[in-house]
């Protein structure tokens, strides 16, 4: 008699995680970081991430996102004078944005507010419409009143800040650190090229130039779709029962040359390798829907029937996360657990700038 499917619960995803294994700072150098090769059920290997091209097949295909995180952190204050903190979460036209909002007392609908750097240079003021995507919605939708007509991506370019993750604690209330060049670069990936994530795509961080110029001399092709990250990313599910979980919604979109670069490479044998879980979050939904571009709440468990995906590049994510049950379900959720043991007994770097792993698509 066969048994029946495990049901999983939130627990299940749940580990204990010692606090400085949380990385507050990238890695020297990009490709530097440490990589844990956990594609074979056994024992798994500890690795550098500039050795990623020899673990890959020439005719492989490595699928990127190439969204640009947006300095979306935005400092401002009421006509009252009290202050807020605004992180946009998407712009929806020339000059309308939604946000989260960050205030003692939520303004109404039709106040003016101003926003600046948080250190009082200059600024902009916005109008509050009302909430978003109704009027009970969660977000926020603001119109943006540059002084010279700016686009919001121009405004928040000159007085935003790059949203940090909540887990890294050294950026102040104010928005000032010290630190805040380094992370406006190595808080991007080097082929970033799309502005609309308020968090980096981190899996891609490792990737250098070195490393892609070997992966291109080893016959690995490269393709990219987009998926502008939203801060829901970073919200904890709530709720035993995953079937209760309300997914958050993010855009994505697949170009058509990246859909052939596919099918060249199931053509020709390749492998179709998934740089990150937005990645995987774009092409699964993709497979279930045939829509090249739109809002994808795709909500991956352990029972996922994968597509696409053959290979995993992602970094270690946090206890009872949405990212957690999706690398689960795509390589095991036993292996998976026992990777993060291994990985926290010899002190790898967790979460946004911490290492990665490879990973293999289970199969049965």
């Amino acid at each position: 008699m066969s048994s029946l499917p495990r049901v999983f619960s939130l627990s299940d995803f749940d580990f204990e995680l010692p606090e400085n294994l949380i990385a507050q700072h990238p890695a020297s150098v990009r490709s530097a970081s440490r990589l844990l090769d956990g594609r074979d059920d056994g024992a798994p290997t500890d690795r550098i991430f500039h050795e990623l091209p020899d673990l890959l097949q020439p005719g492989d295909l490595l699928v990127f996102n190439d969204t640009r995180v947006i300095k979306a952190r935005i400092f401002g204050e009421k006509a009252s004078g009290g202050r807020l903190e605004l992180l946009v979460e998407r712009v929806l036209t020339d000059n309308e944005v939604v946000a989260h909002m960050r205030v003692s007392k939520k303004p109404l609908p039709g106040s003016r507010i101003h926003l600046c750097d948080g250190k009082n240079r200059g600024g902009f003021d916005a109008v509050l419409l009302g909430r978003w995507p109704d009027e009970n919605g969660p977000l926020f939708r603001l119109r943006f009143e540059g002084a010279r007509g700016e686009a919001p991506h121009e405004l928040m370019e000159r007085f935003g800040h790059l949203p940090l993750p909540p887990y890294i604690e050294r950026q102040q209330e104010t928005g000032n650190d010290p630190d805040a060049a380094q992370d406006s670069e190595r808080y991007q990936t080097v082929f970033a090229a799309r502005p609309g994530a308020v968090a980096a795509p981190t899996a891609a961080l490792h990737f250098d130039d070195a490393v892609l110029s070997r992966l291109a001399g080893r016959g690995i092709e490269r393709a990219s779709v987009t998926l502008h990250v939203g801060a829901g990313t970073f919200q904890p599910v709530k709720t035993e029962n995953l079937a209760d979980h309300q997914m958050h919604s993010e855009w994505y979109e697949i170009p058509l040359p990246t859909l052939a670069a596919m099918e060249r490479c199931r053509q020709r044998g390749g492998r179709i390798v998934a740089v990150g879980t937005t990645t995987v979050r774009t092409l699964e939904s993709w497979a279930q829907t045939g829509q090249l571009s739109g809002d994808t709440r795709i909500f991956i468990t352990p029972g996922f029937q994968y597509q696409v995906v053959d290979l995993l590049i992602t970094n270690f994510h946090l206890p009872k996360s949405t990212l957690m049950m999706l690398v689960s379900a795509f390589a095991g959720y036993e292996h998976v657990m026992g990777l993060y043991r291994h990985a926290i007994a010899q002190q790898y770097r967790f979460f946004s700038y911490g290492d990665s792993m490879i990973l293999k698509r289970r199969t049965a």
